[in-house]
């Protein structure tokens, strides 16, 4: 293995490790810590595979084609498409909920913060959309790396986790002062 495989590997063994912290000194003794560690490196494994998923959409969202996306994870394009393309549940727009289609990591947040204007919410979001929800508060968003300082710094003022993480993203909201129709008036 590289010095970068091995490092990697020791910071997983880690992460499983304090999953269970009895389970090194139990792995010698107790034959029940074996299957312990297959259930806890099941969940590594599950969420990891997650994290690949919501990096490739990531990619997309940026603007990546399947074929650079393919050669990044060493497959073709048909192949990393099939595994990783999202089929997007059927959405209907209603005079309260809308999603906003066509959204990259260029200009979502942008688009995000100008319907936020007019008192539109995000509720939640997948590879190049946003479901936004009708209020008559106007409302902010911001979009900051997952477990960044930026991220624990937006939840200690307040704001409003959207969603579950987009690795390597995560979304947030909060409600601006004035009601929406002040906004069309100033």
């Amino acid at each position: 293995m590289s010095p970068e495989a091995d490092e990697l590997a020791d910071l997983l063994a880690q992460a499983v490790a304090r999953m269970d912290p009895t389970l090194g000194r139990r792995l010698d003794t107790d034959q029940q810590a074996h299957l312990d560690l297959v259930v806890l490196t099941s969940r590594v494994h599950t969420e990891t595979g997650n994290l690949v998923r919501s990096a490739v959409s990531s990619a997309r969202s940026a603007g990546w084609s399947w074929e650079a996306i393919g050669s990044a994870l060493g497959m073709s394009r048909q192949a990393a498409q099939q595994r990783f393309g999202l089929k997007v549940d059927v959405y209907e727009d209603s005079p309260e909920c809308r999603r906003l289609v066509g959204l990259t990591a260029a200009n979502e947040i942008e688009q995000l913060n100008d319907w936020g204007a007019q008192g539109w919410h995000s509720i939640g979001y997948g590879p190049f959309f946003h479901d936004v929800q009708r209020s008559d508060t106007r409302w902010e968003h911001r979009r900051v790396v997952v477990g960044s300082r930026k991220a624990r710094e937006l939840e200690s003022k307040g704001w409003e986790r959207v969603g579950t993480m987009w690795f390597p993203w995560v979304y947030f909201k909060r409600p601006v002062a004035g009601l929406v129709a002040e906004a069309v008036a100033e």
